[in-house]
């Protein structure tokens, strides 16, 4: 039954970004870079983590933050929540044109701009996987380039209410300069209806900002990827001698709730992979203009 509500809920979205644009707030923004190559999906067990597709490379390294009685270990980032979460960020940054943004006035808020409910384990996890994000440090490389980037500069811990008589939500940010400059220069946008669709699974949340970035950049020749090409860069996790077959199935699974929600991807599963084809961009580059970075004052003054 929850399958079948998840279905329709899914056409329904569909149904609407088929009849309507992206605009105001539903346009979202992500860094080109991690489009191709997304944070991990399930929990790392060491304090590090390196996935590399193409001529692309992340590595995520686990950090310390101070939660109001000195520094703690934080994780690596994982899952579905971090990833929107940092989109998010960058959404606000690149909207406001300032690398301090104002991330809303309470958990719940900032959890419905998600697209989450208010159920009590959401806040466990984004306190969890915020702090984790707020502490990592990131390296991304391409063609013979690193970039070694915080992604957030400075942030408040979100200490629980044994700290203080109730939680503080830390209600604002400032992002890294070099990180916010890459977002200005590199970013790609994306429609927010198909995220808050999509935001149950991390795989399909990774399928649809690699889309987006990539089919209409293509030319008019298809492209063939054969599935040891996808599970490179998608399905590091899936290990052991089903690993490839268990790839396979939630590839697929997850590419049909993508195009569900980006109606004019022209993608198509044929033996042995995947055949992607020139598409309209989900964000019709009308509909939002390139933000000019702040000047080196500015971000100083910042």
């Amino acid at each position: 039954m929850k399958t079948h509500k998840l279905l329709d809920k899914l056409l329904a979205d569909g149904e609407l970004i088929r009849a309507t644009s992206p605009d105001g707030d539903d346009l979202a923004f992500n860094h080109s870079l991690l489009c191709s190559i997304g944070l991990p999906r399930r929990p790392v067990p060491s304090r590090e983590f390196l996935r590399q597709a193409g001529e692309g490379w992340l590595h995520v390294q686990a950090g310390v933050l101070d939660v109001g009685d000195g520094p703690v270990l934080q994780p690596v980032p994982y899952g579905a929540l971090p990833r929107l979460a940092l989109i998010w960020i960058s959404t606000i940054a690149r909207r406001s044109n300032s690398r301090e943004i104002f991330i809303g006035r309470s958990a719940a808020e900032f959890l419905g701009m998600l697209g989450f409910d208010q159920q009590g384990h959401r806040y466990c996890t984004l306190r969890r996987q915020l702090h984790a994000l707020a502490a990592c440090r990131m390296q991304m490389g391409f063609r013979g380039r690193t970039i070694n980037e915080s992604v957030i500069k400075r942030i408040d811990a979100w200490l629980p209410s044994a700290h203080t008589q109730r939680a503080t939500w830390p209600g604002s940010l400032v992002l890294d300069a070099e990180f916010f400059d890459e977002l200005v220069q590199h970013s790609v946008p994306l429609d927010a209806r198909a995220l808050h669709a999509l935001r149950g699974s991390a795989l399909a949340l990774d399928v649809y900002v690699w889309l987006a970035h990539r089919l209409h950049r293509l030319n008019h020749r298809p492209m063939w990827l054969p599935w040891r090409t996808l599970k490179t860069q998608f399905g590091h996790e899936y290990q052991g001698a089903h690993g490839q077959g268990d790839f396979c199935t939630s590839f697929k699974t997850a590419l049909g709730k993508v195009v569900m929600v980006y109606p004019a991807a022209r993608v198509s599963v044929q033996r042995g992979g995947i055949e992607l084809r020139q598409s309209p961009s989900p964000v019709p580059a009308r509909t939002w203009l390139p933000v000019k970075a702040p000047s080196s004052d500015a971000r100083e003054a910042a």
